[in-house]
């Protein structure tokens, strides 16, 4: 059994409620639960966090690396075109991680186009909505029993 991390960014808590035309009707709860049984189905753990401070987050990243965490799923909302400081906690840790967005950030405003994360990230999933949290965890476990 590996240990996941699925990690949320801000806002994110407002999931549901927030522009549901841009980011769907499921609310943050609703998708970590679903994966979490996906998970335990696939014979992982998935722990489950959001934070809407940037420092929250890094502390957090830096956490993974002693729980012992495999792999991470992250969508790290606006801080995904702003925090080159979590970009570093990525890369101090080392471990590989999947870059996931609910709406498709290209055909939204010209500065979501550009992540301080997707050159680092094993993959990048954008625009699918929560089934893009589905993927990345099918994708994960793909990668992690190949081995």
């Amino acid at each position: 059994m590996s240990r996941l991390l699925l990690l949320h960014g801000p806002n994110l808590n407002l999931l549901g409620s927030r522009e549901p035309e841009l980011y769907g009707a499921q609310t943050l709860a609703e998708i970590e639960n679903e994966l979490r049984a996906e998970a335990s189905r696939l014979g992982h753990e998935l722990l489950c966090e959001q934070k809407n401070q940037e420092g929250l987050l890094i502390e957090r990243i830096h956490r993974a690396k002693t729980e012992g965490v495999a792999y991470i799923i992250a969508n790290l909302g606006a801080f995904t075109h702003t925090s080159i400081a979590l970009r570093d906690a990525f890369l101090a840790v080392g471990i590989p991680f999947i870059e996931v967005h609910l709406s498709n950030v290209y055909a939204r405003e010209a500065f979501r186009r550009r992540s301080y994360f997707s050159d680092i990230a094993a993959g990048v999933i954008v625009g699918l909505g929560p089934l893009g949290y589905r993927l990345a965890l099918a994708a994960i476990h793909e990668r992690l029993h190949k081995n």
